[in-house]
């Protein structure tokens, strides 16, 4: 298949020394020679136990584990890493007696590895915990070192992480101070007690800034709650905390260790309710608990990657499932009929048709609610003889069987782009589940998909992660 000019381009930026490890050619010594180097990391962090090594340099192995490595090495190791994904694939289709292998060994062409545009500082979010830190300070505020099943946690300081940005950083050390100077404990365990928790920071390229704090409440009644959502307020507005230059301050009640805007709303304290980026010359609104691409530059050129391989026309229809605030489909809005998004957090729906409208953008529709209990419900009654090209971008867990089923067995459907950042895991079951043959038992009717062409997006330098984007056609 011959690539687009738009989609050439970024992968011209490449090394010569990555070109050697593309299908058909051996693995470079230098390439086998970085792997074993990055194994040799990955084993250490997984124990925790670096010998001579400091609690920074444990951390950077546990959330960063190619940091030492010169950037264009660690695309090495990552073009590697989705080259033997697709080759489990490739196995795993040839077991159902699918002649599935290309020259080259693969089920499908692998193109280079498309480089972030920036590499330091990119997250435009972070998550942070509370817990005792090397010194015994239970109200350290950073990342975790060691597992709950070692009963060996300890909480590092991220000022030293490379992906981290400096407004993250500042924070984090801002939030610390406070709950140091609070009179209540930080919640470590929750049958434990205590109540600072978690701290949620997003930030984007207009400057905008969001911290998101939860809080168990324990046995406080509502006084003693509003007390401290005020102290909370006084530091980051009139304290210490005003360094931070807040665009928005929530707080959130917990009692789980992860909770939903319906389970348990995010209260606006301070700032305005949402925060605002731009992606392809749109404006994006993004609630507290919205899903939004991580890396934001490396986003647009993933999104520039799908709106060529959707080869999307005036006729065509662009299904977006799990699509967040809708940035995919509204960023090829120009180039389709209609776009039909589905999404499970309600909040993200309602940003995804704000912007929509905020955009001048008309051709949409917009679903809140589970995948697999909307989407088959959608395409049960389409008749439409209009193509449809599917774009799939869902968590680590993968998409429901009822979502792969209901693409499976709508005809009109001949495109498919699943977007993984864990193509390994739960991703790989839904790769062979369309492109099984068909299998009444299962209720898989219709023709299978296969797998055209795999591109690596780094949106995650400095970690061993990359977003695959897969095409699949029939």
């Amino acid at each position: 298949m011959a690539l687009p000019c738009a989609l050439r381009l970024p992968c011209r930026r490449i090394s010569s020394s990555l070109r050697s490890s593309l299908p058909g050619r051996d693995c470079s010594p230098l390439t086998e020679k970085i792997a074993a180097k990055w194994k040799v990391e990955k084993d250490g962090r997984e124990g925790c136990s670096l010998p001579g090594s400091s609690w920074e340099e444990r951390l950077a192995n546990v959330v960063t584990p190619l940091w030492r490595l010169p950037y264009e090495e660690q695309l090495q190791v990552k073009y590697e890493s989705q080259r033997k994904i697709l080759q489990t694939l490739t196995s795993r289709l040839e077991e159902m007696g699918i002649d599935a292998q290309k020259p080259g060994g693969l089920c499908c062409p692998l193109q280079p590895v498309v480089p972030s545009p920036i590499i330091n500082g990119y997250r435009n979010k972070s998550t942070f915990s509370v817990n005792r830190g090397p010194d015994g300070n239970c109200r350290t505020v950073g990342l975790y070192v060691g597992t709950g099943r070692a009963r060996n946690i300890v909480c590092v300081k991220a000022n030293h992480l490379e992906n981290i940005p400096p407004k993250h950083k500042q924070v984090a050390q801002c939030y610390e101070e406070f709950i140091c100077r609070s009179s209540l404990d930080p919640c470590i365990l929750f049958h434990e007690g205590g109540h600072w928790r978690e701290l949620v920071v997003r930030t984007t390229n207009l400057g905008h800034t969001m911290a998101i704090i939860t809080f168990h409440p324990q046995d406080l009644g509502q006084e003693a709650l509003a007390t401290q959502k005020a102290l909370l307020k006084e530091f980051f507005t009139c304290g210490p905390g005003t360094a931070c230059d807040l665009t928005s301050l929530y707080f959130q009640e917990s009692t789980m260790t992860r909770c939903s805007h319906e389970q348990s709303p995010f209260q606006l304290l301070h700032g305005q309710p949402y925060i605002f980026e731009e992606v392809l010359g749109l404006k994006f609104r993004i609630s507290p608990d919205a899903f939004f691409q991580v890396n934001t530059d490396g986003a647009e050129l993933l999104y520039q990657a799908v709106g060529e391989l959707s080869q999307a026309s005036g006729d065509t229809i662009l299904l977006d499932i799990c699509c967040g605030t809708g940035t995919i489909g509204l960023s090829l809005a120009h180039q389709v009929s209609k776009i039909i998004g589905i999404e499970v957090v309600k909040k993200a729906i309602e940003d995804a048709r704000w912007n929509a409208t905020f955009n001048g953008i008309s051709n949409c529709e917009f679903h809140s609610g589970k995948a697999e209990a909307v989407l088959p419900q959608l395409l049960s009654s389409w008749e439409d003889a209009q193509p449809i090209v599917a774009v799939v971008n869902p968590s680590r867990a993968g998409l429901h069987y009822r979502v792969v089923r209901a693409i499976r067995n709508c005809k009109s459907i001949r495109r498919l782009l699943y977007i993984s950042c864990k193509p390994d895991g739960e991703a790989m079951r839904n790769f062979v589940e369309l492109c099984c043959p068909p299998d009444p038992g299962k209720k898989l009717a219709r023709e299978p998909f296969v797998p055209t062409l795999a591109i690596p997006f780094d949106l995650f330098p400095h970690t061993g992660h990359c977003e695959l984007v897969l095409l699949f056609t029939r």
